[in-house]
């Protein structure tokens, strides 16, 4: 039998064992399989950028990373169950800009406080396009059109709250335009993947990119805030996981994803997606995140998006 007097020395061992439990988790990940959620259907840009990390990872780190799609409700079902696994880094979750627009437009998870930020994979770049039956070169030229018959121009997007949706809100915000959402598209804000090669064969015409720089694929279109101050948009796509997972494992997947972004070949995989690199540390990624969520929020409460 233990003498009474021992107990508090016992406690004090197993309070500092389950203390730093934790990082003798961390300091030996990946011990088993890690699945990487994607909230999209296979082949688009953001899931071959998962599976080229995760090649990368697997081969790094020694472990098997799978990649698992997870489509739905914007992304909100893979958000969700990544939100509510275990925080031990053995579910990780792809993220891009639709996670912060969907933090104000369907409330279902704080993605800012649900899931910790890993590392960023690459800019995402929404492009205007216009038909090419409209009249105009330039976004002056368009804003100008816009203003002579309010209401004429229709105006297209990928999907209610989709970063083509809300950029293109963003500039009818910013610049007093009236353009009317219809299914006949006259003005698309698009995803750069998705338009560049009817941009190449000339039937639509580019008028500009959405992030505050121009595309290294489409050099010689201007960003929209070249003609409309302050106007940045544009997406981004990177891994997170759930929160409180351990810093440790969090610093070691950013280290070996930031490797991978300055590999040659690497590099050149995500720009052929129309996705340069973007390498970021975790808090400024939490602050990337932090400073988007406000952004995307004025644009959705200014234009009433509501979802579908």
């Amino acid at each position: 039998m233990v003498p009474r007097r021992r107990f508090p020395h016992l406690a004090a061992i197993a309070a500092a064992l389950l203390a730093v439990s934790p990082i003798a988790n961390a300091q030996g990940y990946p011990s088993r399989t890690v699945r990487i959620v994607v909230g999209f259907p296979p082949g688009q840009a953001i899931d071959i950028s998962a599976r080229l990390m995760a090649e990368w990872l697997q081969q790094r780190l020694g472990q098997t990373f799978i990649v698992e799609n997870r489509p739905g409700a914007a992304a909100n079902v893979a958000t969700e169950m990544v939100a509510r696994s275990p925080a031990d880094g053995y579910t990780l979750l792809v993220i891009s800009s639709n996670n912060v627009i969907n933090t104000t437009l369907y409330g279902t998870v704080d993605f800012a406080r649900e899931i910790a930020p890993i590392a960023t994979f690459g800019r995402g770049y929404q492009v205007l396009n216009v038909n090419n039956s409209v009249p105009v070169k330039t976004v002056p030229d368009l804003i100008a059109l816009a203003k002579a018959d309010p209401g004429k121009l229709s105006m297209a997007s990928p999907g209610i709250g989709s970063a083509g949706h809300v950029a293109g809100e963003m500039f009818k915000m910013m610049t007093g335009v009236n353009m009317l959402m219809s299914g006949q598209v006259q003005v698309m804000f698009d995803n750069l993947p998705s338009s560049i090669e009817h941009i190449r064969a000339g039937s639509i015409r580019a008028l500009a990119v959405t992030p505050a720089t121009r595309s290294p694929v489409l050099p010689d279109i201007p960003t929209i805030g070249e003609s409309v101050p302050g106007y940045v948009g544009g997406g981004w796509s990177g891994l997170g996981a759930p929160a409180s997972t351990p810093s440790e494992i969090v610093d070691l997947l950013n280290r070996e994803i930031n490797a991978a972004l300055a590999d040659p070949k690497i590099k050149g995989r995500l720009e052929n997606l129309g996705s340069p690199v973007l390498m970021m540390s975790p808090a400024e990624f939490h602050k990337l995140i932090v400073e988007e969520t406000e952004r995307w929020a004025k644009v959705i409460k200014f234009a009433k998006i509501r979802p579908e």
